[in-house]
């Protein structure tokens, strides 16, 4: 089972891809509020794939990308943004990103992402 830590501000929008992740196969290892929890818990949790949204407190998520790309180049994170944030995405993009899901999200799209970049 390939294993999640998802990383969002905001405790309905983790609530929300838990609950779509976990009926899909996915196990959720982990939730981060910001960027600077998210660095932690990946360190931890050492997770498959990591869900990321941009705008956060304390450390914004294109911050905590960069520390997770430097403490494990391997690692698979996808950006969760909301519309209009096109240009934080493609700096996401430049420092090491998958790829990107655009807020408010489809359950479909979501998979089909995770399942793109978990087969890379």
């Amino acid at each position: 089972m390939k294993t999640v830590l998802i990383v969002d501000d905001m405790l309905f929008m983790r609530m929300a891809l838990k609950s779509i992740l976990e009926k899909n196969g996915f196990s959720v290892i982990g939730d981060a509020e910001n960027g600077v929890e998210a660095v932690k818990k990946y360190k931890e949790c050492a997770p498959d794939l990591v869900t990321m949204d941009i705008t956060m407190p304390e450390m914004s998520g294109l911050e905590a990308l960069k520390k997770i790309k430097e403490y494990d180049e391997n690692a698979k994170v996808i950006m969760v943004s909301a519309m209009g944030q096109e240009r934080f995405v493609k700096e996401a993009i430049m420092n090491g990103a998958n790829y990107f899901i655009a807020k408010p999200f489809k359950e479909a799209k979501v998979l089909e992402t995770l399942n793109k970049v978990m087969a890379w």
